[in-house]
């Protein structure tokens, strides 16, 4: 598979993934998320490039992206967490329910067409864009964070929803918190340190249910992680993150909000573009 690429074009998609990472890492601290909605439309492209099959080319790069959010997702919590008050009771309260939801939505993932991993990220996309683009202050569900049955109620959503669209959660926690008056950067100090919870046990699920499938995976793949993708993605990521939480504090609650909704909205259209074509 690999080996039938020219030199110069491993060369080429090398310094995508480098570029990918830098990218992954900056906008991982500055937005609270672990780096997975960036990285899996980049992911998606090179696994296509070197001749990675349609069928499994989603699984690849969602299972390689929650690998690279365990130390992306850290090294933006701890960098947070100098900077801002980490709302811990709300970690506390969703420990349990997320890790609950991330077995229930890799088995799903697991047993789903690619075509299902990528409706998923597109309707994620899409909400989480509007409501960034478009809402408003005055739209909240409450001015207090809700009682415990919807509290482990959001905890096991987003926790299911993560290992279907390659996320760490951050994002939507972010959202969900906002709606409940958690000032923006308390809610994404907060969501950084949800990464490694819900990416841990998302990419040993990965690992297990992509080892029947390693025929069809390139080199160096570990069940549906692709090792060369972390090394070279992760590595960068992990170092840029600190460098975005620092930049997150020279923005205002709206330049972050409107900067996020924008990088969502042409994500999502780019795999509304990959389902309309294939």
């Amino acid at each position: 598979m690999v080996q039938a690429i020219p030199l110069e074009h491993l060369v080429w998609l090398s310094g995508v993934l480098l570029v990918a990472g830098l990218a992954t890492g900056i906008l991982a601290g500055l937005f609270g998320i672990g780096g997975g909605a960036i990285v899996v439309p980049v992911l998606y492209e090179v696994f296509g490039a070197v001749g990675v099959d349609d069928s499994e080319r989603m699984h690849l790069s969602v299972g390689t992206a929650l690998a690279i959010i365990v130390p992306t997702a850290l090294r933006s919590y701890f960098a947070h967490r100098r900077r801002t008050k980490i709302d811990n009771s709300i970690m506390r309260q969703w420990a349990a329910p997320l890790i609950a939801g991330v077995v229930a939505g890799t088995a799903l993932a697991a047993v789903s067409p690619d075509v299902v991993l990528k409706i998923a990220f597109v309707l994620f996309a899409a909400l989480m864009s509007s409501k960034l683009l478009f809402g408003r202050d005055h739209w909240v569900l409450a001015e207090t964070l809700p009682g415990r049955l919807p509290m482990t109620l959001y905890g096991f959503g987003i926790g299911a929803s993560a290992p279907l669209i390659g996320i760490s959660g951050g994002g939507i926690a972010t959202v969900v918190l906002t709606l409940y008056r958690v000032p923006i950067h308390t809610a994404i100090a907060t969501s950084a340190g949800l990464g490694a919870l819900i990416a841990v046990p998302g990419t040993l699920g990965y690992i297990v249910s992509g080892i029947p499938h390693l025929d069809d995976l390139p080199p160096f793949s570990l069940g549906y992680v692709s090792l060369p993708g972390l090394v070279l993605v992760g590595g960068i990521a992990t170092l840029a993150a600190p460098l975005g939480a620092r930049l997150a504090h020279g923005f205002t609650k709206r330049q972050l909000e409107v900067g996020f909704g924008l990088y969502l909205l042409i994500v999502g259209l780019r795999f509304v573009v990959a389902l309309v074509a294939g």
